[in-house]
């Protein structure tokens, strides 16, 4: 399995999944909502909270994981035309 991680790094796209992978799992482990966000405290106690959790780093984790891992087959090929994709 190879990751193209020089490539992808260039990627916007991939960074924004990067952030996404981190943040999506802590707030829907805690069942967060813009109106919990009204202070900086606030924030940096939910993230504090997720630092002390290891079932929530264990979710960023495999999220994370996900993201940059793609595996794919060298090659597809179509049963009907042969085709490869």
């Amino acid at each position: 399995m190879k990751i193209d991680l020089k490539e992808r790094i260039k990627s916007p796209i991939f960074w924004i999944n990067n952030i996404m992978a981190i943040v999506v799992p802590i707030l829907a482990y805690y069942k967060a909502s813009v109106n919990d966000f009204t202070t900086w405290e606030s924030i940096f106690d939910l993230v504090l909270s997720a630092l002390k959790n290891p079932y929530v780093l264990g979710l960023v984790f495999v999220s994370l994981w996900n993201n940059i891992v793609h595996p794919k087959p060298k090659t597809l090929v179509t049963k009907e035309t042969g085709e490869t994709l």
